[in-house]
């Protein structure tokens, strides 16, 4: 059994292995991690180009911080080589720098990870709130954007902030298009993962691989077309609540004119909770949105036992239930996947399934 701690190992499909073990935290410094900051990357004095930036937080690179190194790499095709460290810091990479790559230096995810916590409701300090986009720990708003073995969290707690009503906190939100991220985790509660894009008529492309994601309300949420390949969702157990659903894996917001929406394939859903504690998905229709017709394809993936396998969808809002959105199956095992009622799972045909893979969605992009 792979430990939770790691991405999917690359041998594939899980769908016949079981999906226990404990939920992550962030994790100590790894003392090898400390002694070698940049791994097989070398040391900016070996491999500095003017491409690639080293980002260190005892020093040893070009820059302490994860967003002065950004600001710094301007223009496109530049590299940031992260070594081991807590960077407690927000970070954007905006519009225009385009083909970024941002790398873990120890290739493993638990050694970089950027953290912060701010929520919707965290009060700003010029006045008025985050609100849900504004408390994203990281921001990619730039086209071609990769990340490799990093972990991008959001720390916020509900139990820490009582008075706050807007409990949303992201982790990452991810705008571009032809966004990849592979070996990476997302940690947080409520919208961890927001995969979004730039404006209501763009169709942004986004690609997960290997990657772990954790929270409890909708925690992968938005509108971009979003590929999630060997990749291990966590449902989080909480305390705040004694009764189900304690949350929703997938809130996709996909606009009506994108034929292609949020896609799973190959992947886990674990759990901490109770069996049958969460749903699968809900739609989002948003305000700034109301013709949108959420898409979500979950298929050939092992759905634990947390899921309710009954009535595995429910509505956002009554307004839009979610028997009227693209919501298909194909395929899926575990406990969570048995189907009792064809009504509430509904199956794609074989024929169908052959146009819901990570090729027809990425169209001409192969990252």
């Amino acid at each position: 059994m792979s430990s939770p701690h790691l991405p999917l190992s690359r041998r594939g499909f899980l769908c016949a292995s079981a999906g226990a073990g404990a939920a992550l935290g962030l994790a100590a410094l790894p003392a090898h991690a400390a002694g070698r900051p940049f791994g097989r990357y070398g040391s900016p004095e070996r491999r500095r180009t003017p491409r690639t930036l080293y980002v260190d937080p005892l020093g040893r690179g070009d820059f302490t911080t994860v967003q002065a190194a950004v600001t710094a790499a301007s223009g496109s095709g530049r590299t940031l080589v992260i070594g081991p460290g807590t960077y407690r810091e927000t970070v954007l990479l905006d519009a225009t720098r385009t083909e970024a790559t941002w790398i873990g230096a120890t290739e493993d995810p638990r050694d970089v990870v950027i953290v912060h916590d701010n929520a919707n409701g965290t009060p700003k300090p010029g006045g008025g709130t985050y609100g849900t986009s504004g408390s994203a720990t990281t921001t990619v708003q730039a086209d071609g954007f990769t990340a490799r073995w990093i972990t991008i969290a959001n720390d916020w707690l509900r139990a820490d902030h009582p008075d706050v009503t807007g409990t949303q906190a992201v982790a990452m939100k991810a705008q571009g298009d032809r966004s990849s991220f592979t070996g990476c985790r997302f940690l947080g509660h409520q919208d961890t993962l927001y995969a979004d894009s730039t404006s209501l008529g763009t169709f942004a492309r986004q690609y997960f691989a290997h990657c772990y994601v954790e929270g409890d309300v909708d925690f992968v949420f938005g509108r971009a077309t979003a590929v999630f390949e060997h990749c291990h969702f966590r449902t989080l157990n909480r305390t705040d609540l004694a009764a189900p659903p304690y949350g929703f894996v997938f809130a996709p917001s996909t606009a009506a004119a994108n034929p292609r929406g949020c896609l799973v394939t190959r992947s886990r859903v674990s759990s901490e909770a109770p069996d049958g504690f969460y749903k699968l998905a809900r739609p989002w229709v948003p305000g700034s949105d109301p013709t949108a017709r959420p898409m979500l394809t979950v298929r050939e993936t092992w759905l634990g036992p947390g899921i309710d396998p009954v009535a595995p969808y429910t509505n956002m809002r009554d307004a839009y239930p979610w028997q009227s959105m693209r919501f298909r199956e194909y395929r899926n095992c575990g406990p969570g996947a048995v189907i009792t009622d064809p009504e509430n799972r509904p199956l794609l045909t074989d024929a169908e399934a052959a146009s819901h893979t990570p090729a027809a969605y990425l169209g001409d992009w192969r990252p």
